[in-house]
């Protein structure tokens, strides 16, 4: 990755939809020279993706000792396609994975990681720790996962409707279930 490439980059990071003949302009280049860099660093560098904006959100850190990593990869496989999880994090100090998971609000927040699908309720889960973050600095908008068609089920296999936090109105549920109350 050369200067060049570089700018584009932070031209791309400040303005997603920014044309290839104002990068152009701006790194020196023709429209079509921007656009042949561009498509380079998509194939090997760089993915673009929406973002949402999370200050209306419950956003929380989640600290797990994992007992193993036959029980770790478990659990990243389990819950690799849900929606509420935004990043797993795998770490070799006493906490070895780390999350940061979102909610509509506190109530969901708490339910999601008390209830059985939550991450603290995983076999091989030793210690839990929950850090819910009361502000993001900088850049407020994070990849979350917006599931267009809802399912039946879950993606984790736990059913909300089996949920007493759901069952009382605590919990909207898992925003890629048919049984999802939210607005994701």
């Amino acid at each position: 990755m050369d200067e060049k490439d570089r700018l584009i980059l932070s031209l791309m990071q400040n303005n997603g939809r920014i044309s290839f003949s104002e990068i152009g302009k701006v790194v020196g280049l023709t429209a079509m020279g921007a656009k042949k860099r561009v498509e380079k660093l998509l194939k090997d560098k760089v993915k673009i993706k929406a973002l949402l904006n999370t200050d209306k959100l419950q956003l929380a850190m989640i600290a797990m000792e994992v007992e193993n990593s036959d029980y770790l990869r478990k659990i990243l496989n389990k819950f690799q396609n849900c929606p509420r999880i935004i990043r797993f994090f795998v770490t070799t100090g006493s906490y070895n994975l780390f999350a940061i998971i979102f909610a509509e609000d506190y109530k969901s927040l708490e339910s999601v990681t008390l209830e059985n699908c939550s991450l603290r309720a995983q076999e091989g889960v030793r210690r839990y720790e929950v850090y819910p973050i009361r502000e993001v600095y900088y850049e407020p908008f994070l990849d979350i996962k917006v599931v267009a068609n809802k399912q039946d089920g879950t993606p984790c296999g736990i059913s909300c409707s089996s949920c007493k936090s759901y069952t009382e109105a605590r919990c909207l549920g898992c925003p890629a279930s048919k049984m999802y109350k939210g607005k994701f």
